[in-house]
């Protein structure tokens, strides 16, 4: 039987929605626009004070939008629209906020994930692909919160000494519901960006109905980035330190075992500062139209990329972005690099405070106003600058986006795609 995903939309202490077909609450139709405000640790709804609202759809096309949904969440092209869902909405109160969340069917939220995740133009084998990573994700996470509770285990993602900061960033934190609606999960925009090509994603969709990546019995927890940079990184680089047989370092080419020792300092420094072949080192702009939205495209290169700061730009910065007083700062030390060549321990020297940081989130972040494209740099200073010059765009780890568009365009089938990525994994179908 198919499952149901509660997706966490937005969070706000007033939010306004439109209910465009009919919907019930406690039995009574709700019509048009609607607003709840937070007061009290309660919503406020029409005059009343509740704890939870949830508001049901009474036909399968009935859909509502919600007002002002803030998407690209501390990216550099983070902005507000409206935006619509079909299937069910709850109102619930979360960190003295409502939080909005909608209730669908797996496969309805993967109709909008891969609207959202990729342009709808792609490859079909590359949708299909899509279609099987992105259910296998949400269900292995719907199971492994399952775990953590049963359990009764504290999860945590952060350590800190005097002299280190480790922390990860994973959808753990995420209780009242399966996942969010940003890149932090999976961007779901609803059925705001569906379009003329949207019969070609249902197509990948129903073409795959069910199926999921497997590995050593257990759903694959199937990660996915935009540009690995030409080797794929490993989950425990990453996240928490689980080593998963099917999220090893690959080459991203035909000859996947041709990896170079990219966590030797020498070795990563004469990768990043080349650009070897490899499926995701296109600059195409067909290929990378397929894989990004408009507002991605706002970025113009991938695979290799450079960014200067000024001494007291990357000063400011650090303190800012990680709360730490670092003083000026005068060195970055490379301390510790993953298969792929991004760094999961960087040393800040700072005038005031000297500390290591990881893992490669906690060092993009600290190092730029949103996120830097990738760990996986190198540094040099000239006339006093800082210039990182790094490779590829997020965390590498699983699904190169770009890599396997461009796969799909030299005819690669879609389970080919998916066993390039992951190794050792199987094709099952759950329902």
């Amino acid at each position: 039987m198919e499952p149901k995903v509660s997706v966490g939309i937005l969070w706000n202490n007033r939010i306004s929605f439109i209910l465009n077909q009919d919907y019930l609450f406690q039995g009574q139709a709700v019509p048009g626009v609607n607003t709840v405000s937070f007061i009290d640790g309660k919503i406020l709804w029409n005059g009343n004070t509740y704890d939870e609202l949830y508001f049901e759809p009474q036909d399968k096309d009935a859909s509502f939008i919600i007002k002002d949904v803030v998407i690209g969440i501390n990216f550099h092209w983070e902005r507000k629209e409206d935006q619509q869902f079909r299937g069910a909405l709850k109102l619930i109160v979360e960190n003295s906020m409502i939080a909005a969340v909608n209730i669908l069917n797996v496969e309805d939220y993967l109709t909008s994930v891969i609207s959202s995740e990729m342009s709808a133009t792609a490859s079909l084998e590359l949708l299909k692909a899509h279609a099987v990573i992105s259910r296998s994700w949400l269900l292995a996470q719907i199971e492994k919160n399952k775990e953590i509770i049963a359990q009764k285990e504290e999860y945590n993602t952060f350590t800190e000494t005097e002299t280190e900061r480790v922390r990860w960033y994973d959808r753990e934190d995420h209780i009242n519901f399966d996942v969010c609606a940003d890149d932090h999960c999976q961007r779901y925009q609803g059925i705001t960006r569906a379009n003329s090509n949207i019969g070609i994603v249902r197509q990948a969709i129903d073409e795959t109905r069910g199926q999921v990546l497997k590995s050593e019995n257990k759903i694959c927890d199937a990660r996915f980035s935009k540009c690995c940079g030409g080797v794929a990184e490993e989950f425990q680089n990453c996240w928490e330190d689980t080593k998963f047989p099917y999220l090893v370092k690959i080459r991203d080419s035909e000859n996947i075992g041709d990896i170079p020792d990219l966590t030797q300092e020498a070795v990563a420094i004469d990768w990043i500062k080349t650009r070897p072949d490899a499926f995701c080192n296109t600059q195409d702009k067909n290929i990378l139209g397929q894989v990004l939205n408009n507002y991605d495209q706002e970025t113009t290169d991938f695979y290799r990329w450079q960014v200067t700061y000024t001494q007291d730009e990357l000063s400011e910065l650090a303190h800012r972005r990680s709360g730490i007083d670092f003083g000026t700062i005068q060195e970055l030390i490379p301390v510790q690099r993953g298969t792929s060549g991004r760094l999961t321990k960087l040393k800040i020297i700072g005038s005031k405070k000297t500390m290591i940081i990881g893992k490669e989130l906690e060092i993009r972040r600290t190092l730029s106003e949103s996120h830097l494209y990738s760990s996986a740099f190198i540094i040099s200073k000239k006339d006093g600058k800082f210039v990182l010059s790094g490779a590829g765009w997020g965390h590498g780890v699983g699904l190169c986006q770009i890599g396997a568009a461009v796969m799909g365009e030299k005819g690669y089938l879609y389970d080919r795609i998916l066993l390039h990525y992951y190794v050792g994994a199987t094709i099952e179908k759950l329902y």
